[in-house]
């Protein structure tokens, strides 16, 4: 339900201020870490072709990292938000549904099977195994008539992911390659490339620009299926895009991450407390505040027991948990 506050405040200022809040965001993400950098040592590093070993750790470690965390931040709260429009579930989230644990038995598979396989090779059986899950988990959900309740989805989303993680399990033990998978799917950006920026940007910055497309008609479908229907809505096309648009984001974030949980349940929550249920607002604004939440989570594990890091999956789900219970505690309507 949007207040009359939000009513008066034109969406222009509320990204604005979000785009401002990131900015800072990265700002200090570059900033705090193990190794004693300044903000000057950040501006110059950005700015200049200025040499020296804390510059070098900057380009080198820190920027791709970052830049990372702004990508799958920003693919995990875009993916959710629309996830929860096209089904109308306000606990649809990619790591709640079979998408990233697809995404990860697919990449254990793909470890222990194809040993050659390239990064891009990885990522696109991240993207098939993302599909896969996420097509067990409606497909369950569909075999019963009303099967689509929030409830049901969520209990055969846990089914399924645990059963796919088992998997990926097994075949690490099987094909003593624990390690290799594990390396993966810590849920961490510690050791992220160019290289593999440079594979999973473009597939990222593509599903997130057709989602952007897309939001009006995303908004009508989040109504009813009726009304898109009687609006002379192609949902069954619709559907199609979005749903491939899902994959690519999830998969890609697996790819690159692995496992991250919450970060698509909870940013599309509050950020429609903030601009409505207009997906044309909530697109936008969810992928700058997934972003800048992925900087906070991660800068935080760099920094609460540095020169250690806490993993970022461990601080998104001790934030993320919590959130889950509320949302079911309120119906999912705690910030709608």
């Amino acid at each position: 339900m949007i207040t009359e506050h939000q009513r008066f405040i034109p969406f222009v200022y509320k990204l604005i201020a979000g785009i401002v809040i990131f900015v800072g965001m990265f700002i200090v993400s570059m900033a705090f870490g193990a190794a004693d950098v300044t903000v000057k040592d950040v501006w110059l590093a950005l700015t200049s072709h200025a040499a020296g070993d804390k510059i070098s750790i900057i380009r080198e470690i820190r920027l791709p990292r970052e830049i990372a965390g702004i990508f799958v931040g920003a693919a995990l709260a875009v993916s959710g938000a629309i996830m929860q429009g096209m089904t109308r579930n306000p606990l649809a989230d990619p790591g709640l549904l079979g998408l990233t644990a697809g995404a990860n038995a697919a990449l254990a598979f793909t470890i222990a099977f194809i040993p050659s396989a390239n990064y891009f090779g990885i990522t696109i059986a991240c993207f098939i195994g993302a599909a896969v899950g996420a097509s067990i988990v409606f497909g369950i959900g569909a075999a019963k008539k009303g099967g689509f309740s929030p409830l049901r989805i969520v209990l055969a989303g846990a089914a399924v992911s645990a059963f796919l993680y088992a998997i990926s399990e097994g075949i690490g033990i099987y094909f003593k390659i624990s390690k290799d998978v594990s390396m993966w799917t810590a849920g961490g950006l510690i050791g992220t490339s160019w290289g593999q920026l440079q594979v999973i940007a473009p597939f990222i910055a593509t599903g997130t620009l057709i989602s952007l497309l897309l939001s009006r008609q995303l908004t009508i479908l989040s109504l009813s299926e009726e009304i898109a229907v009687g609006l002379g809505q192609k949902t069954t096309q619709i559907k199609t895009v979005l749903f491939i648009i899902i994959i690519l984001l999830a998969g890609a974030s697996v790819a690159l991450v692995g496992n991250m949980a919450f970060i698509g349940l909870m940013i599309p929550h509050i950020v429609r407390a903030i601009v409505g249920t207009d997906y044309r607002f909530i697109v936008p604004m969810s992928a700058i505040i997934g972003a800048v939440f992925m900087l906070f989570a991660d800068t935080l594990g760099r920094t609460i027991n540095s020169p250690y890091e806490t993993p970022v999956a461990a601080i998104v789900a001790m934030m993320g948990l919590p959130f889950f219970l509320f949302i079911i505690r309120k119906g999912g309507k705690a910030f709608s």
